[in-house]
């Protein structure tokens, strides 16, 4: 059986980069004064988390696979590598909901409701909260570590001669 301290390595590096990212977007204004660029802007964390995922099946075809990995195996290992990230996603989102950037969820409910995106802010409080969010990352997180790793691996594999 292949060993999967890979794929746990880089869940734990790519909850660490979500953090950061996190930490990034609150520095930069996007959780409180310019929060109305904060839903296109955060479309750009998929630029490093892509790079990632890759890294990942990298490093997983030249140490587990001695550089000869084949479509199948690498699609095994970004299976298991979304799995992992989406088991970290709910504690990376506590800990940017709770200690990273406390003030995002009332901002955005605040805001959403003065733009009319929401009619009432108990329509916002329902749909920007810590749990909601927690599921909601999970699901991404697994969904988009498969999508990745489906079209990653088209490059990464091992082409037959």
């Amino acid at each position: 059986m292949i060993s999967i301290k890979t794929e746990i390595k880089w869940a734990i590096l790519f909850s660490v980069m979500t953090l950061i990212w996190m930490l990034l977007e609150k520095l930069s204004g996007l959780h409180s004064q310019y929060i109305d660029y904060h839903l296109y802007l955060t479309n750009l964390y998929a630029i490093p988390a892509i790079w990632l995922m890759v890294l990942a099946l990298k490093e997983k075809k030249r140490i587990a696979y001695n550089g000869q990995i084949n479509y199948l195996q690498g699609l095994k290992s970004g299976i298991v590598l979304s799995i992992f990230i989406a088991l970290l996603s709910p504690l990376t989102q506590w800990i940017t909901s709770y200690v990273i950037t406390p003030e995002y969820f009332p901002n955005v409910i605040k805001r959403s409701v003065e733009i009319g995106y929401f009619k009432t802010t108990a329509e916002a409080e329902a749909n920007f909260n810590y749990a909601n969010y927690a599921k909601q990352g999970a699901i991404a997180a697994f969904v988009m570590g498969l999508i990745t790793t489906a079209i990653a691996m088209v490059f990464i594999r091992t082409k037959s001669k």
